[in-house]
This record gives C-alpha cells, structure tokens and sequence, in this order.
C-alpha cells in the first residue's frame, strides 16, 4: 500500500478524486482535508501500487495506437485486472468540441458532458468502462490549468516552467485520473493505459514525453511498461525495418525506453524481419509483436494474445504479485470466450445486411466511427456480415442531376437497392435536402430508418412538408426565417460561444402513456424511462407536435420535463425511428445498442425474433436480481 498525494485545482479536479474517496472501500480511504485560503485541496488516500502501460507510436500518426491501447486493455481485463485509460492528444484545443470531424474523426461524447477525441470512444467499447472529461489530456486543458494556478498564486512567486511546473501537472493529472474508479466494481483501477497522440519526435509532444520520462522514474521499473508502435512498409516484396529503427532511436533520444515493439505492416511479419527489428533495437524477438491487418480491429486482441503479450507484460509488471478478485477472474474468462466466439463466427457469416449511411463527412470514415461500430457490433448480433454504403448526402439533391450525373445516379441507386437507410448526426445546411429526401424514400416505401439526431430533425421536416402539407417547413439552423420553423434552437443555449455550450452527456428520456407499442420501446425492456448520451443545439419544436402526431408521427419519447422531444415513430411503419440522442456513445461490442440493433434487426427481416430475445434476457436479468439492463444488450 502507498500513500497518495494530490494538490489539484478544485474546480477542474476535486469533483472526480472526490468520487473516487466517496467511493473507495473503508480499507483504502485514510482521510481527507482541505488547505483552507490556497485554493488547492490536498487529499490522502491508501492505494494499491498503479501499474502504468504507455502506448506511443512512432514514423507516422494514425496508425493504430488506439487499438492497440485497448486491445492490450481488454487481456489485461480478461486475467481479472481492473483496468483505466487515458489519452493524451498534444493539440492546443481545449478539449475537441469546435473541432470539424473531417479535422480529427468523430466527437466522442462521454456521460459527463466530455467532448473528447474518438479513442476514449474505442477504449469504452473494448473495456466496458465509464471514463470522465479529466481521461483525455489536451495541451490546451493542461497549460489552462497550469495558468489558472499561476494566476491564484499557487506557484507562490516561482518563475512557471514547462520543466517542471507543466511536466508536474501532466503526471499529477495522470495519477489522480487513474485511481478513479471506471467500472461496476467502484474500485480503483490496478492499470493504466496511456496513450500519447501524435509521434515521437514532434515537437508538440516534447512535454508529454518528458513527463512520462519523469513518471516512469516515478513510478518504478516494476510498475511501468512501454509498448512502442511502428511502421514496417513492404517495398517492392521485402519488408523494411529502417523506420522502426529511427523511431526507436528517437523514442530513446528523448528519454523513453520501450519494452515492447508493435510493428504495423500490411502482412505478418517474417521471422528474420523480427530478429533484424530486435537486434537493431536492443530487445529480445518475444517483445517484437507483429500487429498485421486483420479482417476486423475485433481481431487485434486474438493477434496480440497469440504472440504471449499478455505474458511478457505480466512479467515486466509483476502482475502476478497483484490481488485480483475470484469474481473478476471468472468474469475475464467469459468475456475473454465470448469475444473469441464473436470474432471467429464473424468469418463464417455469409448473409449480409446493406445499410446506406446518407451523411455529410463521408470523405472521412472516421467522421462516424462510433455509428459504423454500433452497426458492426448490431449486424454480428443478427449473425449477418454488414455491407455499409457511403452516401453523399449532396449526392442525392436535385441539382445534383445535372451538375454531377453519374455522382446522383450513383447515391440513388444505392439507398434504393439498401436494407436499411441511416442519417446520422452533423451540423449546417450542406447536404440537407439530400438527407430528407433519403427520409421520405424509407418512409414511403417501407423501408427501416434510423434517424441519429440530425437525422431525426431532418426527418420530421420531411413528414411536415410531405405527410401534413406544412410548406416552408425546416430548421432555424437552416432557414432562420422560415415559414413552418419545425426545428428550434434551444432557448437556454449560449449563441455567444461555441464550445461545451450544447446540450450534453447522459440524460433521461421518458415513454410516453400510451407508446406501449413502440417497437423501440420492447427493445429497452418496456422501460419506462431510459438514459442516453446526447450531443445537440436545435430541438423539434413543440408547437407542431400535436399537428404532426394527427398525422401519425408520434413522439413515444421526451425528456424528463415532457418538454423536449427524444424518440418519434411511425406505428404503420416496419421500424421508422428517429432519436435525438447519440445512442452509439453507449454501444459496446458484446452489448450493442438498442435503436441500432433494431434498425439492423429489422433491415435484416429479424426484428420479431431479436425482440423476443431481449425480452427473455431481461427477464433473466430480473430473476437474477440483476435489475434492469443496460441500454445495450448482451450478447
């Protein structure tokens, strides 16, 4: 046991060590006390020894840290440990809330209200666990903290350096974060996995590295380990070596050390590629891991067991010396046999499901990558293989016709021969018009439809215009002087500032009296009240909510005030459903999400049996004692 000390600004961190102690077992909580007129609120708790994992990455950004990070996560999990994340993201943004999805992939929004960046996103998914704004570490949020010390006079009249004030705070924040409790078991992690954006070498993350210099010395030998990934290209048949050298040369020039090689190439590595990596760079060839492309990223956790990671990090850890619960244990291994039984009955899937996404960012995959994983892990539910069609929405438009022929003929020949005809989330006015008429299509012909925030806007305006004849019907955020405004921006947000002002993190929405037959509403349990993450600005407006029911468009869902509209359906419909939060944040891959899993279920012609199983889940649940369920579903 160790003590633990953390001087810390309260109104950025107090809230979450203050839940850990709250939390806490009797037996690890000593005490806690104030410094009154300081402002830094100074707490002491007994805690098991951390163990660190630092996942840094080398030769070019974008290759896979993230994956990796929660591969390595998720065996640690399945030996009953007890396992926290953090990612480190070197930009100057605050957090990455302003930040466009064709700049840095999707907004990730966390049950606090925390717009972070995608791989907390993956980290939630692999992990099952619930992380906070504080697991995601900007330059931006650090040297804001930093300042507002300097500013209170915390520093006490020191000249403010990078070295050491900044690298301080940074490994400060670090091991403060990673003893809050993330999981079920409302006990401080024993791991955590540390993620540092970017490359080595740039000079953007020289205080980070710095700073996990500083940590590992801090830490101990024993209780930090460094997994390193790297590049080997195949050029013209043979696989080179020579940038994974340079970048361990530069990892090792700025102070790191790593422990372990991950070396991302197109094909598994040969064993002479593996002795060369290891003889150039100073490890043994156990810790040469070879990380090739796999049919899905559900396989990189099978790759990385197969090459004894989890026993070289158990060795370099001393993870054996580390208490793990009985429970934990047994809960590790049947995750561990349901994910294996997930990956390889997913190769053996013949039937597909064709989904046509209609969005604004398509250029860019990673703009969706939380709707594209709820789709994935739904579709391996339904024991189908998911064929995703990419729609420009801009496509689909009139003057599209014209101006790009083959580009229209394209996009509609896809939503007409789809499944299922998704519209996920955005913002602006590009695109629009293309989405609502993706949504009379599905409407109209009986095809299942999800709309995902925007998606679910957008769809109501094609049912005021089209099915209730309101002309001039749309959104303020599209026609502010529009003749039928159905979308509103909501009243109590700032127009002044953009960034954390929207409507934020996990909140209620209640089934309406009477909504007993929604097909979602079965797939949550016949709940009446469910939580979602949410992430918008504009709400449906609720003047023509009872005009747009009279035409059959009815609002089963609203928030706790019955005030805002969350969920609208169409009853004659096979699953028309439009939902104002993100239901994706909260999907996990042996839980999917339940407006995705009936969207699929029902593209897929198995809605009525994928309901019926539910409901037999849940009603084990309860004969258990377990409660309700979460908002996805177990596989």
């Amino acid at each position: 046991m160790i003590y633990v000390k953390a001087e810390i600004q309260p109104c950025l961190s107090d809230k979450g060590l203050v839940a850990a102690l709250s939390r806490a077992p009797p037996e690890n909580k000593i005490s806690e006390k104030r410094e009154l007129g300081t402002g830094i609120a100074t707490k002491l708790i007994t805690a098991r020894t951390m163990k660190y994992v630092l996942v840094s990455g080398g030769v070019i950004s974008g290759i896979g840290k993230g994956v990796i990070a929660s591969s390595t996560g998720l065996l640690l999990k399945t030996i009953g440990l007890k396992v926290t994340s953090i990612k480190i993201d070197p930009y100057m943004n605050v957090d990455a809330g302003t930040m466009a999805p064709t700049e840095h992939g999707e907004v990730f929004v966390l049950d606090d209200g925390g717009e972070v960046d995608l791989d907390l996103g993956n980290y939630e998914r692999y992990l099952n666990i619930t992380l906070t704004r504080e697991n995601n570490i900007t330059t931006g949020k650090i040297y804001q903290h930093v300042i507002e010390r300097e500013r209170r006079g915390d520093y006490l009249g020191r000249t403010v350096q990078v070295v050491p004030h900044l690298t301080d705070a940074i490994q400060d924040w670090i091991e403060r974060v990673a003893r809050v409790p993330v999981d079920d078991t409302n006990e401080a992690p024993d791991v955590c996995i540390i993620e540092l954006g970017g490359t080595v070498g740039d000079i953007e993350s020289a205080p980070f590295i710095e700073a996990m210099r500083q940590l590992r010395r801090r830490a101990g030998k024993d209780n930090f380990l460094q997994i390193h990934v790297s590049l080997v290209p195949v050029i013209q048949g043979e696989q080179k070596t020579k940038p994974t050298q340079a970048a361990i040369k530069d990892a090792r020039s700025a102070g790191l050390s790593p422990d372990l090689i991950a070396c991302r190439c197109d094909v598994p590595l040969e064993k002479a590629t593996t002795n060369k990596i290891a003889m150039f760079c100073q490890v043994e060839p156990e810790q040469v891991i070879a990380v090739h492309n796999v049919a899905s990223t559900y396989h990189v956790p099978l790759l990385l067991e197969k090459q004894g990671l989890i026993t070289t990090v158990r060795d370099i850890l001393k993870l054996d010396a580390v208490q793990k619960s009985e429970h934990l244990i047994g809960r590790g291994q049947r995750t561990w046999a349901e994910w294996k039984t997930l990956t390889t009955s997913q190769d053996r899937l013949f039937e597909t499901v064709t989904i046509a996404l209609v969005g604004k960012y398509t250029n860019l995959h990673d703009s969706y990558l939380s709707v594209i994983k709820s789709l994935e892990h739904s579709a391996m539910r339904c024991h189908k293989k998911l064929q995703l069609q990419w729609v420009d929405a801009s496509d689909l438009e009139d003057d599209a016709k014209t101006a790009r022929p083959a580009g229209f003929h394209a996009a509609w020949h896809q939503v007409c021969t789809a499944d299922g005809i998704l519209v996920p989330g955005g913002f602006g006015i590009r695109g629009t018009e293309g989405m609502i008429k993706a949504a009379q299509w599905a409407r109209t012909q009986k095809v299942p439809y999800l709309g995902i925030c925007l998606g679910m806007q957008l769809a109501v305006i094609e049912f005021a215009r089209h099915a209730c004849g309101l002309e001039g019907a749309s959104s303020t955020e599209l026609s502010e002087q529009c003749e039928n405004p159905i979308v509103l921006f909501m009243p109590e947000v700032d127009r002044s500032a953009m960034g954390g002002t929207m409507r934020l993190g996990i909140r209620p929405t209640i089934f309406q009296p009477g909504s007993e037959w929604s097909r979602l509403r079965k797939l949550y349990g016949d709940r009446k009240e469910i939580h979602e993450r949410h992430r918008h600005r504009y709400e449906v407006n609720p003047e023509y909510v009872e005009r747009l029911a009279a035409g059959g468009l009815t609002f089963v869902g609203k928030d706790d005030k019955g005030e805002r509209m969350e969920i609208v359906e169409i009853k004659d419909h096979p699953w028309f459903v439009g939902v104002q939060y993100h239901p994706e944040y909260l999907s996990r891959v042996l839980s999917p999400s339940r407006p995705y899993l009936g969207f699929v279920a029902a593209a897929s012609g198995c809605l009525d049996k994928i309901t019926r199983e539910i409901a037999d889940l849940d009603a084990q649940a309860q004969a258990l004692g377990l409660g309700e369920r979460s908002e996805g579903v177990a596989m």
